[in-house]
């Protein structure tokens, strides 16, 4: 799989309406069309609350998410019921909480983006999920080791889902866990470490691997990447590669490893916050290659790292205005096009 510059899209857009999103995912990303979060939509469609249906405990009140623990026992119990049962339908994104997974399908159904080789999906990671959401005390639920892994079965169902509601269209489909929390690990006011990232992306990726599928992590900032390059069963590594790329190259070691098990990396090089008009395709393609050159000088194999060459944003696109949202893809997409001419 010879993959060498196809353009990847992160998930949120900045667009209220589901239809002008899909025309954009559609024209700027056609190898690999992704459905677009829309966050200015509805609060509904936030990272968190675009979730939080059928997990246990999570209440949803108008922009807000918080964890009720009244019927804790009874939640847990209804959900485990319908998790052991393999009841998809019941851990379902529902249209209100995601307009544009809708559009996207219908426009799909109607010959769109037939010539795609993958469709990507994505759903917000366990940990970003959980220290997003606090109790009745305040205190994030990513300290409740129960309502965490529940959690986590909970949004492993969610891609699982997501799986089953495309897999009409035959095309290989990559879901993506969103995990912007991961960039805290290490420092001294995040509770993860590297064994329990490990051991539960280890179990998630196997679930989301039984049905064929690229499982891929997105951090946009700088994290202990030989967490991910370890984890058994993750194809893609999804990092900030415009702004931390010279911290990324560190771990060519790890890399390289990664890399010769079919491991994937998506150089996340079109700037997002940092963006503007001056900003050129040939400028990006040549941060990249100072990269290719910095791994390769550490032992890292050329070869692999272009076959397994996937290019993104550096984090989603949902806080920023459309115009620029537009101009992202729009260098997104001749940046591709420039490597696979060029490299």
């Amino acid at each position: 799989m010879n993959l060498k510059g196809m353009a990847l899209g992160i998930g949120s857009l900045p667009l209220k309406d589901a239809r002008e999103a899909v025309d954009l995912v559609l024209r700027y990303l056609p190898q690999a069309p992704f459905w677009p979060q829309l966050p200015k939509r509805d609060t509904r469609e936030g990272m968190l609350a675009q979730f939080n249906e059928g997990l246990p405990g999570i209440k949803f009140n108008g922009p807000d998410l918080k964890f009720d623990p009244q019927d804790k026992e009874k939640e847990l119990e209804i959900f485990y019921e319908r998790f052991i049962a393999g009841d998809l339908q019941y851990f379902k994104i529902s249209r209100q909480f995601a307009e544009g997974l809708y559009e996207f399908k219908e426009r799909l159904g109607k010959g769109a983006a037939a010539g795609a080789e993958f469709i990507k999906c994505q759903v917000t990671g366990p940990f970003t999920f959980c220290a997003g959401i606090n109790d009745s005390l305040d205190r994030p639920i990513i300290h409740d080791e129960i309502v965490m892994q529940a959690v986590s079965k909970g949004l492993a169902m969610k891609a699982l889902w997501q799986l089953e509601f495309f897999k009409d269209f035959g095309k290989k489909m990559i879901v993506f866990f969103d995990e912007p929390y991961l960039a805290g690990v290490g420092s001294a006011y995040n509770p993860l470490d590297r064994s329990a990232v490990i051991g539960l992306y280890e179990e998630l990726a196997a679930v989301m691997k039984e049905r064929g599928c690229l499982v891929g992590i997105h951090c946009c900032g700088n994290t202990d990447w030989s967490m991910l390059t370890g984890t058994p069963g993750i194809d893609i590594i999804n990092f900030d590669a415009f702004n931390f790329l010279e911290r990324f190259v560190l771990y060519a070691d790890d890399l390289n490893a990664f890399l010769g098990r079919g491991g994937i990396i998506c150089w996340g090089i079109v700037p997002t916050q940092e963006f503007n008009s001056s900003q050129s395709a040939e400028m990006l393609a040549d941060k990249i290659n100072s990269g290719l050159d910095a791994l390769e000088k550490k032992g890292v194999d050329r070869r692999l790292l272009l076959e397994g060459l996937l290019i993104s944003p550096a984090c989603g696109l949902g806080t920023l205005d459309a115009l620029k949202a537009e101009g992202i893809l729009g260098l997104l997409d001749q940046t591709s096009q420039f490597i696979r001419k060029n490299f």
